[in-house]
């Protein structure tokens, strides 16, 4: 049960609440779960809320690598609600089934994967579990996505990482209906 009331309707938001559920809304077309938490905190929400946009829809990476990520960032942070809601999202953008699968079997074995997948795995792996990345892993995924791609794939890390510390402040990472 969540710590605090989840904002899930626009009746008796602040004006600058009720602004800011209307944009989310129309931008990702509902108010999703991290928003009716951050709304509680109406000016670092439109932060948050914009960079997100840009994360998500304004990125030069890859559909099926951004959406990887994703889920490997959301998986990494114990956070069931990110890959809840990005599993289709990933498999629509065209990540392999193969690699969804990956994330049902052993935590961290990238050896049967493509390459560049592994390398992004393993910059999330790394930037999640001791928030620096190698030497090694940075070159890997720079020769796949150049270095605005590493860029890129590092904000959107910390972007799911910053959302999955909210939402798991306020006891919100599981779906309704889960643990």
């Amino acid at each position: 049960m969540a710590r605090v009331e989840l904002i899930d309707r626009r009746d008796g938001l602040a004006p600058e609440q009720a602004r800011l559920f209307d944009w989310i809304v129309e931008s990702r077309g509902e108010l999703v779960r991290p928003f009716q938490v951050l709304l509680h905190a109406p000016e670092q929400a439109e932060h948050i809320a914009r960079l997100g946009h840009v994360v998500r829809f304004e990125s030069g990476l890859a559909g099926a690598d951004r959406e990887l990520a994703i889920l490997a960032t959301g998986r990494a942070h114990g956070c069931d609600y990110v890959w809840d809601t990005h599993v289709a999202l990933a498999r629509r953008e065209g990540t392999s089934p193969e690699v969804i699968a990956h994330f049902d079997g052993e935590t961290g074995a990238t050896g049967d994967l493509a390459p560049r997948e592994a390398a992004i795995l393993d910059m999330v792996g790394e930037l999640c579990s001791g928030s620096s990345l190698s030497a090694s892993t940075f070159a890997r995924v720079e020769s796949h996505l150049g270095t605005k791609g590493v860029v890129e794939l590092s904000v959107l890390v910390g972007y799911y990482t910053m959302l999955g510390y909210a939402m798991a402040s306020f006891d919100t990472c599981s779906t309704p209906g889960g643990d």
